[in-house]
């Protein structure tokens, strides 16, 4: 599904408002670090965070967020700190789908499931059917997550259904993606100093805009969304045609 960017008028001047922003949540281990706490606290500082930061983009306008919570190479990481970030995840999901409910938000799980317990499962589905009618933020929470992943999987079930190579585009491959109901990114933002996609929304970012701070997750605030969105407000987004010097 492609962009569907929105103008609004504030002060007599016309703002472009992303209609989805994708966040790469990085620097909660550090955060911690620096602070002299367990890498672990800092992923629930962050995972604590994350209401307060869709308040402030759903009154900024933006209707689609995805964050990305769990990519396929975290299961690298020592034995310790996997479970306790699945143990977050799923409390989070417990916790905090009936205040999203209340606020009208929609969550979609974008990802694999096949390592994921039935416990966490069942916690999944849950939070997916209670906010599937609602009609506010939709918000893509991308757990065990890998773009190459997604694009493999999305070209075996191409070839599963049978579908003549002839009869793809990019518009029918894009309806194969974990991100199917959610048009492309406009902006993803990563917290955290680093200047890399790692492995995030491959297929999708190919014109998204990006946005790189220093400040890490769990600092991050409704200041630094704001100075994101100016940043994209003034760029110029030419899709590949030339704009009109006029």
């Amino acid at each position: 599904m492609g962009s569907l960017l929105r103008f609004v008028k504030s002060s007599n001047k016309t703002k472009l408002i992303p209609n989805h922003v994708a966040f790469i949540m990085d620097g909660n281990g550090r955060w911690a670090g620096k602070k002299g706490l367990p890498r672990i606290s800092g992923h629930q500082v962050g995972v604590d965070n994350i209401p307060r930061i869709l308040t402030h983009l759903e009154k900024r306008g933006v209707k689609f967020v995805t964050l990305f919570a769990f990519s396929t190479e975290n299961w690298n990481r020592p034995d310790g700190e996997v479970n306790s970030l699945i143990d977050i995840f799923q409390e989070a999901l417990d916790t905090q789908t009936p205040i999203l409910h209340k606020n009208n938000v929609r969550i979609i799980h974008i990802g694999e499931t096949s390592k994921l317990s039935d416990d966490i499962i069942k916690s999944i589905r849950s939070s997916e059917d209670v906010t599937v009618d609602n009609d506010g933020i939709t918000l893509n929470v991308a757990f065990d997550y890998g773009g190459r992943s997604e694009i493999l999987n999305a070209v075996k079930t191409i070839i599963a259904d049978g579908t003549s190579p002839y009869n793809i585009t990019e518009k029918s491959f894009s309806n194969y993606l974990y991100t199917s109901e959610s048009p492309d990114p406009d902006l993803i933002i990563r917290t955290g100093g680093e200047l890399r996609l790692s492995n995030f929304l491959l297929w999708q970012s190919a014109y998204s805009e990006y946005y790189h701070t220093k400040v890490m997750w769990p600092d991050f605030q409704e200041k630094h969304i704001d100075k994101a969105l100016s940043s994209f407000n003034r760029r110029q987004r030419r899709f590949g045609k030339v704009l009109d010097e006029a």
